[in-house]
């Protein structure tokens, strides 16, 4: 006899399965945390946390989830929609293949893209050498003495440059000056950089007014070498005249044209700026990919980004860190130089590699691939009667002088599957890359060829041809001569060295990252799957708009439903990094207020608690920071915020703030808090950091916020790649909505410009954050903001009585994140919150955020994803550490020889014949007994931060000195 089916067909389709994937915590978990809380249900430790007065007065309007082959399949009918075309636009962007090897074990393995920024030196150890071969590539292909560890785009990197140069120079003057054949996206965008700052940029469109504005007053000029439209001159004279008025030569480079061509660091440019695209990454709609800025010597202490320096360990072994100016807008915060806090690291990273996999004889055999086909191109054209061109010389693009014929080509383009470019009106530039073939040259003859026209032959035009460089600027110094770039040139040899790497590194396929206002949530691998589709990966930014339909409707659809967990009108994509979304967004309440007649509303207040990207930004777009006082408790002290408005009212532009605040509360006057603001004709930034503890139960746009920005790397699952691609939009309000930034380039007409090379930023990594909301709807989202504040007050439960959470909200509870207290140890046994940090590497985990927004503290943020399994090892490992600190207070251990000043303990030391400490090795190794089946060795003792910045060492160094590879 058949049994009546228990279960209706919907529940055994189970279209919100990836809900439980991606939440750690099961139901019995759940009640089990909740009964630690003493608290009967999530709705009541929510009720707690929450103030009433910022409950969403609506859920979010989102579609009902889908499961992760159904959500695939949607997204891939929607990226069908883009046409992927040949593309020979170049403009800074290039076709390349990225080696199978890097592909599969560095962009699409979850020990590279999980990882985070590599601020605990000893577990980074593996990224930080592909950093430093990184940027040991830019200064050998530059010619530069030093290069940093990756930008966010070129024309951004081309900004810093320019305000680098600034500070700088002798030059007192305010005046910069681009050659026109810059790439446009490059001249917009310092365009928009320099216009709040201050700054007069001088566009030289001919030789004669080129000639004309060396000869004033400048602080600065900018090359693109080669050119935008493909030629190469000799510019050293140019240098020699922009040096005389004591400015600083800036230039816009390519790295693979650099193989062949001499490199600007032997005619004298100070800054040199560009993209390292072409090194494997896709063209993704625009991003993410990694910018480079070098710089002679004596700029060095005020280069922007990160820099990758070589110090010691404790053992005097060789060892990375992050050098210098690291984290420097939270320490100089309105006097940073830059906002800037993270990089493009999983991009730069593979950028190396492929530098590393094809080696200088590699490169070089395919920029001359390049180059060769790029003169057979010119022959052939010529022959075809198209020998009008731009300027002789070239390394990959030819710009011809196609007249009134000029239409009429590109169509014929578009109808044969190729995009051109076209440039001045009647010129079309032709750029070939690595991906180019003779069937591509043929084409592009085909496409100018006139009706019956026969095609030249390859072989006749290759027998003839000469090469497009002129001679005396052809390169003839070495470059990339340290043995990593020459070693590791077969398949397995690669593997390898990948592998040696990421086994130095501790991510998020290892264990738990309870890193404080960083959320190391799951980067889910269907979520992952589509950024390498063809569709996505192969498309460039500048193409047809009509040939983009599959991004354009990615963009709407993620902008829409960004706007309901936001409660905002309108939302830009554009910015490429949480701080670039900062900056647009107070670009947006400084042009409204110009719009008002109110230009002279200067003043932003800042509380003392905020994050300093904040002050950072505020001081990027000419505002004045005001810093107002927060009370015992981290709130944001009322009254004194009221003095402030009083005070600055006819002046007063904006407050920004962090909600919940830095201190991981939710403040309960944040609603009388932006009312003040507004009733003084300011306006509300509330940063976006914490978001995570906000989706689905409050919206800032509804509580008081005006604008916003994003981390989509962070609450929307965008993985931090070791520091970077990250994604920042700007979230704004109804009446600042005609305030987000444009982009002329791409034909986006705005009135803020454009804030990154290309008008969607970061593109290619969109789709990510697509698939985490299209699985996880509106039940899913709330769900896992809930379980994240859950998960944070679980953990700071169980550990009050080993180390108290320094704030809590006014029931005792926390939002998604605790501080956690180990001021008083300093004065009780000698311990600092950095000792734990680096004991905790000795039991397998990542340090919580260290001295963040405390001195000597540690800001926990478990996030929804991990388990209560992985959250009760992380508990037993802190009170362990607990104990070992109550032997040092106790007397039973050494105030300067025990387990955590000590630590991480290598296995070198360990097995070491001689052994001089008080404790057992087995205590040192082993403290937990899980560690004995599982255990991650730090590949370095502690790191010495100190002897790293007085010995600043930034590239490859010799073998013999520092083992195999750098």
């Amino acid at each position: 006899m058949l049994m009546p089916s228990k279960e209706p067909l919907a529940a055994l389709e189970n279209a919100s399965e990836f809900i439980a994937r991606h939440i750690g915590p099961g139901s019995a978990d759940e009640a089990s945390m909740l009964a630690a809380l003493g608290l009967p249900s999530l709705d009541a430790l929510i009720d707690k946390v929450l103030p009433a007065s910022i409950v969403r007065s609506k859920p979010m309007e989102l579609p009902e989830p889908v499961t992760e082959a159904d959500a695939l399949a949607e997204l891939k009918a929607l990226a069908s929609k883009n046409q992927v075309l040949k593309s020979f636009i170049g403009q800074g962007y290039y076709g390349t293949f990225t080696p199978g090897v890097i592909l599969r074990n560095i962009l699409e393995n979850p020990a590279w893209y999980t990882a985070y920024t590599p601020y605990q030196a000893e577990i980074s150890q593996g990224r930080m050498e592909a950093l430093v071969n990184f940027q040991t590539m830019v200064c050998d292909l530059t010619g530069m003495p030093i290069a940093n560890a990756s930008m966010l785009d070129e024309a951004t990197a081309a900004a810093e440059a320019m305000t680098l140069a600034k500070r700088s120079v002798k030059s007192k003057s305010n005046r910069i000056v681009l050659a026109g054949d810059l790439h446009p996206q490059t001249i917009e965008v310092i365009q928009t950089r320099a216009q709040p700052l201050g700054l007069e940029v001088l566009v030289a469109n001919s030789k004669d007014e080129w000639e004309s504005a060396l000869a004033g007053e400048l602080f600065a000029a900018v090359i693109q070498y080669p050119a935008s439209s493909g030629w190469i001159v000799d510019w050293k004279a140019d240098v020699d005249a922009i040096h005389a008025k004591q400015a600083a030569a800036i230039v816009a480079t390519d790295l693979l044209a650099l193989t062949l061509i001499t490199p600007p660091g032997e005619w004298g440019a100070d800054i040199v700026v560009g993209n390292s695209q072409r090194f494997g990454m896709p063209m993704g709609a625009g991003g993410p990919h990694a910018a480079f800025m070098a710089c002679r010597d004596d700029y060095k202490r005020s280069l922007p980004g990160r820099l990758v320096g070589v110090s010691v360990d404790v053992h005097g072994n060789p060892a990375y860190r992050l050098a210098l100016q690291t984290r420097e807008q939270h320490i100089r915060r309105e006097k940073a130089t830059s906002n800037i806090c993270t990089a493009q690291v999983l991009p730069a990273v593979i950028a190396s590699m492929y530098a590393v996999y094809h080696g200088p004889a590699g490169l070089k055999r395919i920029a001359q691939r390049v180059a060769r086909l790029t003169a057979i191109l010119s022959r052939g054209l010529a022959a075809l009667g198209f020998s009008a061109r731009h300027h002789d010389s070239a390394f990959d693009t030819l710009s011809l002088h196609t007249k009134d014929a000029t239409d009429a080509i590109l169509a014929r383009a578009l109808a044969q599957g190729a995009n051109l470019r076209k440039a001045w009106g009647e010129y079309l530039c032709i750029s070939l890359d690595e991906t180019s073939s003779r069937a591509d040259v043929e084409l592009i003859w085909s496409i100018f060829a006139q009706p019956g026209q026969p095609l030249p032959n390859i072989e006749a035009m290759d027998e003839g041809s000469t090469s497009l460089i002129p001679e005396g600027l052809q390169r003839t110094s070495a470059y990339l001569t340290h043995p990593v770039f020459n070693t590791h040139h077969s398949e397995t040899a690669m593997l390898r060295y990948i592998r040696s790497l990421s086994d130095k590194d501790l991510a998020l396929d290892r264990s738990m990252i309870p890193l404080g206002s960083c959320t190391m949530k799951l980067n889910a691998t269907s979520e992952m799957i589509p950024i390498t589709w063809p569709e996505f990966a192969n498309m460039h930014p500048f193409a047809p708009a009509e040939q983009l339909q599959g991004y354009a409707l990615l963009d709407a659809q993620l902008r829409e439903w960004l706007c309901q967990a936001t409660g905002y009108a309108g939302i830009s994509l554009q910015p490429n990094a949480g701080s670039q979304g900062e900056y647009a967004g107070l670009l947006a309440i400084k042009a409204y207020h110009a719009s008002k007649g109110q230009a002279h509303r200067n003043i932003c207040l800042i509380p003392s608690s905020a994050h300093g990207t904040n002050p950072a930004s505020a001081q990027m777009v000419g505002l004045q920071v005001v810093v107002t006082k927060c009370d015992e408790n981290g709130n944001v002290d009322m009254a004194d915020l009221q003095l402030a408005c009083e005070k600055h009212s006819a002046n007063l532009a904006c407050i920004m703030i962090t909600y919940p605040s830095t201190h991981g509360v939710f403040e309960t006057q944040v609603k009388e808090l932006c009312q003040l603001v507004h009733s003084h004709g300011g306006r509300v930034y509330v940063d976006g950091a914490n978001m995570n503890a906000q989706v689905g139960l409050a919206a800032p746009g509804e509580f008081g916020g005006d604008v916003s920005h994003l981390n989509l790397h962070k609450t929307f699952c965008i993985p931090h790649g070791g520091g970077g691609p990250g994604v920042g939009p700007v979230c704004v309000v109804e009446d600042l909505v005609p305030f987000l930034p444009g982009h002329a380039t791409a034909g986006v007409p705005g009135k803020v410009g454009a804030v990154s090379a290309a008008p969607l930023g970061n593109a290619a990594v969109l789709p990510i954050s697509w698939m985490y909301i299209r699985m996880m709807g509106e039940a899913g989202l709330k769900r896992a903001t809930e379980t994240a504040i859950l998960n944070a007050n679980y953990i700071s439960k169980r550990l009050e009585a080993h180390f108290p959470t320094l704030y809590a909200g006014e029931h005792g509870h926390v939002a998604h994140e605790c501080i956690l207290d180990l001021r008083h140890f300093k004065d009780s046994c000698g311990v600092m919150a950095e000792d734990v940090a680096k004991r905790l590497i000795d039991y397998g985990f990542h340090a919580p955020t260290l001295s963040f927004p405390v001195p000597n503290t540690l800001m926990v943020e478990p996030t929804e994803s991990e388990s209560l399994y992985e959250l009760d090892r992380f508990i037993a490992a802190m009170i362990a550490i607990r104990g070992e600190i109550a032997d040092i207070e106790a007397g039973r251990a050494a105030q300067d020889d025990n387990l955590l000043k000590n630590a991480p303990h290598t296995a070198e030391t360990l097995l070491a014949s001689e052994w001089s400490h008080s404790y057992s090795r087995e205590a040192a190794a082993y403290p937990v007994p899980a560690l004995r089946r599982a255990k991650y060795w730090s590949p370095v003792g502690r790191v010495d931060n100190v002897y790293g910045d007085r010995n600043l060492f930034c590239s490859c160094v010799p073998l013999d000195s520092y083992g195999t590879s750098a």
